[in-house]
């Protein structure tokens, strides 16, 4: 019995994330919620002959509570998307205002659940989440999970692309840090199996996973940003929560997390100065279980771009605590 919640469900990444939910077999409720059209997504849903029920919520008829009640595991892709010539950071003040409100109804109504966030930016979205429920009195730094799969996805799908491995799942790929930019670090040097990039290859490579999104956005023309292979990263690592918290072992994928309260969180908060940190995580029943230190791994190319990571990710860090400690009045 898993009750699953999207948060954000009518949007570009909440529908085709709630179908891949709806196909789960460890799933039996699905609860989906948006400030519109998430009943309709849910009707629509509900005709797939799988075994989540589906209901949808609106914010009225206390819509959130409903949503939430009784949730083990809430995904949050709710959120305005990028759109061209628009950084995350751009997206921050609307987007970190959307998350402080959907953690402040998870701290009351499900504050056992695994969170899993989206909404970007990530780098700040989820200092944010750790800043409500500790001022709510139930962090639980095991179970709040920044999503930055997709960064993982795309560096196994671009080095596949050159090295002609024919199915990129098959790559496994640590890729550090953050979730924007220059946050983002790929650890090519510690592929398995390991992977031999040209070097007069390697920079456009790393540019092409740190700024991938920028890509989808152009090639959009201003209609989208990532919106499916972000909802797939998202299953994916919704998944293998849903897949641990059943028992199931071995199962790890990068996460940003809050390092202080991960075993081996406190090795990585050392070596990069930051308290929270994308690495691989060993997932299980608590959440993450084991914080895998590969950053002492990092070869000199790639320490290079970590120093540039630690600087970046401390602003964006610092910009989600301020923002959850004195937000900007209400209009």
């Amino acid at each position: 019995m898993v009750k699953a919640v999207v948060a954000g469900a009518a949007g570009g990444i909440g529908q085709p994330l709630s179908l891949l939910l709806k196909q789960n077999q460890h799933v039996t409720e699905l609860a989906l919620y948006d400030v519109v059209n998430s009943p309709g997504v849910a009707t629509d849903l509900s005709h797939i002959s799988s075994p989540a029920k589906v209901t949808g919520y609106l914010p009225k008829d206390n819509g959130l509570e409903l949503a939430l009640k009784g949730a083990d595991i809430v995904v949050i892709p709710a959120g305005i998307p990028r759109k061209p010539g628009m950084t995350r950071d751009d997206l921050f003040k609307i987007n970190a205002g959307i998350v402080k409100g959907l953690i402040e109804g998870i701290a009351k109504h499900c504050p056992k659940a695994y969170i899993l966030v989206i909404s970007n930016p990530v780098n700040s979205t989820v200092p944010i989440a750790a800043e409500v429920l500790k001022a709510a009195g139930v962090f639980d730094p095991k179970k709040l999970f920044g999503v930055t799969t997709l960064d993982v996805v795309r560096a196994e799908t671009f080095v596949a692309e050159i090295t002609g491995e024919k199915n990129p799942a098959n790559l496994n790929i640590p890729v550090i840090g953050g979730h924007s930019g220059e946050t983002i670090v790929p650890l090519f040097s510690q592929a398995k199996p390991s992977v031999s990039i040209p070097s007069e290859k390697l920079d456009a490579l790393v540019n092409r996973v740190q700024f991938g999104g920028d890509e989808v956005v152009k090639a959009k023309d201003g209609a989208g940003s990532a919106t499916l292979s972000m909802a797939y990263a998202g299953y994916r690592f919704a998944d293998k929560v849903i897949r641990a918290a059943k028992g199931e072992k071995g199962l790890i994928e990068p996460s940003f997390v809050y390092l202080a309260g991960v075993e081996g969180g406190d090795a990585v908060a050392k070596a990069t100065g930051t308290e929270f940190f994308s690495v691989p995580i060993e997932l299980g029943p608590a959440g993450a279980e084991k914080a895998i230190d590969v950053v002492s791994s990092a070869n000199e190319h790639e320490k290079k771009l970590l120093q540039a990571c630690y600087d970046g990710l401390k602003g964006n860090i610092s910009k989600g605590v301020e923002f959850a400690q004195n937000p900007p009045p209400a209009k």
